[in-house]
């Protein structure tokens, strides 16, 4: 590399510790009354994001200081594990099913999510593999298919918990780092062609994603089933107005808006804080991109180009399809949004990929 590492991204930490440290406040806000009805404790989702935030942070703090051409080894016994996972979660008495999804495991209290690392090695995975065969990127046999195969491996996985969502956002993923890697626009185009006509057949074939489409085109024909969310979440952003009513002071979170500590926090952090409050989240997304794009341009390697595009892809494109679907500006999904949005595996793993993004933001020269 010929240069010893740097200190890491301020800009990249800074966004990040902002995220977290509004989203601890969110998550007791929008959670309380629905603990305090639930488990008759206000404090209990709190106290168990500061220890998920906690792990959370102890988990990128590691991954910022190993050198990240470590993870290119590693990139496929993960991936193997990773589709083991992806496995054992289908299978009935191990996975636990959660409102219709089958989507965790684990034992006792613990639980994690295997789609949630499936984000995080489909990054490592493609990374490696592209940066090995920049010579063949041009072909479709030998440079494009070899992450097909892995991608449809893991979509049609994921896609039978059910989870569309998780499954999109790693499919876009992939679409970005091919384009990254240098693959041909003919093979993207036609890639992004089966891709629309995959996602349009899931929905089709699926009464229940089909009945979300046709709520989010019109969310009034069914306000008390398909389009309650919608609805409901609308009404939190649009009562917040330029300032909001308050912190804490939501009436969406008494129990009128489902998932107000996980999918939908965006919408009670819009009642509360009001349009200011929800620009200084999307800005503060926004550097984390701006910065993260940079580090991929700015990478000593391709292999470190490619992991650090394929790394701020995959959260913001969360991101992006969270922020859509409360505003109703894409059909639900249940994508939680990244750093604020209550929730375990998923927060250690983002912020896993973030201490990666860090150490290659060691090797560079950003200003």
């Amino acid at each position: 590399m010929g240069s010893r590492p740097k200190s890491p991204d301020p800009i990249i930490f800074c966004a990040i510790i902002a995220l977290l440290a509004i989203g601890v406040v969110m998550v007791y806000s929008s959670s309380a009354v629905s603990a305090y009805v639930n488990f008759q404790d206000s404090y209990y989702f709190l106290k168990r994001q500061l220890i998920w935030v906690s792990l959370g942070l102890i988990a990128m703090f590691l991954t910022m200081n190993i050198d990240y051409h470590a993870w290119r080894k590693l990139a496929k016994p993960i991936m193997i594990v990773t589709l083991v996972l992806l496995v054992l979660v289908l299978v009935p008495g191990l996975g636990r099913v959660v409102n219709g999804a089958r989507r965790w495991l684990g034992v006792g209290s613990i639980y994690m999510q295997p789609s949630e690392i499936a984000k995080l090695s489909m990054v490592l995975f493609c990374a490696s593999s592209l940066s090995l065969r920049q010579d063949k990127i041009t072909s479709f046999v030998k440079g494009v298919l070899p992450q097909l195969v892995v991608l449809l491996l893991v979509f049609g996985l994921i896609l039978k918990e059910p989870d569309l969502g998780t499954a999109l956002a790693i499919g876009g993923t992939v679409f970005v780092l091919l384009f990254t890697a240098g693959a041909k626009l003919s093979h993207l185009f036609s890639l992004g062609f089966a891709g629309v006509f995959g996602i349009i057949s899931a929905i089709i074939v699926e009464p229940y994603r089909m009945k979300r489409l046709l709520a989010f085109s019109d969310p009034w024909s069914d306000p008390l089933d398909t389009g309650y969310h919608i609805i409901q979440s609308l009404y939190a952003i649009g009562s917040g107005g330029l300032f909001g009513v308050g912190l804490g002071r939501s009436r969406e979170k008494f129990l009128y808006l489902p998932e107000p500590h996980t999918d939908f926090i965006f919408a009670i952090l819009g009642e509360e804080l009001g349009f200011i409050g929800t620009i200084t989240i999307i800005l503060l997304f926004f550097l984390f991109a701006w910065r993260g794009f940079k580090v991929a341009i700015s990478a000593p390697d391709i292999f470190g180009s490619l992991m650090a595009a394929g790394l701020t892809t995959m959260i913001i494109m969360q991101a992006l399809m969270n922020i859509a679907v409360v505003t109703a500006s894409m059909p639900v999904t249940g994508i939680p949004l990244p750093f604020l949005s209550f929730g375990g595996s998923a927060l250690i793993f983002t912020l896993s990929g973030v201490g990666i993004l860090l150490n290659i933001s060691r090797y560079v020269n950003l200003k």
